[in-house]
């Protein structure tokens, strides 16, 4: 039976765990290889791990850094950060990553998407998509290079056109509500939802498991991911990783599917 997914995310700059807020200010909050290790105790859904590094710097994904983090893990992992060839996708799967997001690499050259998933399988192969909105508008656009580089796409033409080349999964990030914590971007969500049917995981804004459980409410199965909720604690937002225990978390996922 299909349920939806709690996801932490953590970002990875210079070897080391950081949070962002609104794709800065990366504050440092421990080393991801010991944090994976309290995740899989936690007995995570998955988990997203990104290179925040890698595409700001033109460098090829490190796969030294994959290949320990991914023999660490005991939960799904999907890694993104600087993949621009399906070679490289393939390689990463080769390490025991179950999947890969790409994410300005598709933007550029959308046949990545179609390319990877023939050569891998469109089930390992996540669109990422950071967006924000465009001025005082509420027209959303797909930005890259940690937010930096304008593209004017519309980020539902793009999920659109991700979808028929073979995208498994649409990963939604809120560049707005990064690390602000005061929930989802549901406008947002809303028309990536309505206009593909791909799986879709949303990231960006989650302050509490009650936003979580509204998320479900709202979309039934969905990838409710989070970063800032599962490293902080408390409104001076200590370093603590958390994660809602077994019977926690089947309560919300049941009081959010009731709805369904």
């Amino acid at each position: 039976m299909l349920r939806p997914r709690i996801i932490p995310c953590l970002l990875v700059k210079n070897g080391g765990l950081v949070k962002t807020v609104r794709f800065g200010s990366p504050k440092y909050v421990g080393d991801p290889i010991n944090t994976v290790r309290i995740f899989n105790e936690k007995e995570v859904d998955e988990i997203i791990i990104a290179d925040i590094d890698a595409t700001a710097h033109n460098r090829e994904p490190n796969y030294d850094m994959i290949r320990n983090l991914a023999a660490e893990c005991r939960m799904p992992l999907c890694y993104a950060g600087g993949v621009k060839s399906p070679n490289q996708v393939e390689r990463i799967i080769s390490l025991g990553v179950e999947k890969v997001g790409i994410s300005s690499g598709a933007v550029q050259t959308p046949a990545l998407i179609s390319e990877s998933a023939k050569r891998v399988g469109s089930q390992s192969i996540v669109v990422v998509m950071d967006v924000k909105k465009s001025g005082d508008s509420d027209r959303y656009e797909i930005y890259t290079h940690n937010g930096t580089r304008q593209t004017k796409i519309d980020p539902i033409e793009f999920a659109r056109l991700a979808e028929t080349l073979g995208s498994g999964e649409i990963l939604v990030n809120s560049i707005d509500r990064d690390g602000e914590m005061k929930g989802y971007d549901l406008n947002l969500i809303d028309q990536v939802r309505g206009a593909v049917n791909l799986p879709l995981s949303v990231l960006g804004g989650a302050g509490s498991l009650k936003d979580i459980e509204d998320l479900i409410c709202r979309y039934g199965i969905i990838g409710a991911a989070a970063g800032s909720l599962f490293v902080f604690k408390g409104k001076y937002r200590a370093v603590l990783i958390n994660y809602p225990g077994r019977t926690e978390k089947d309560a919300l996922c049941s009081n959010g599917m009731s709805a369904w």
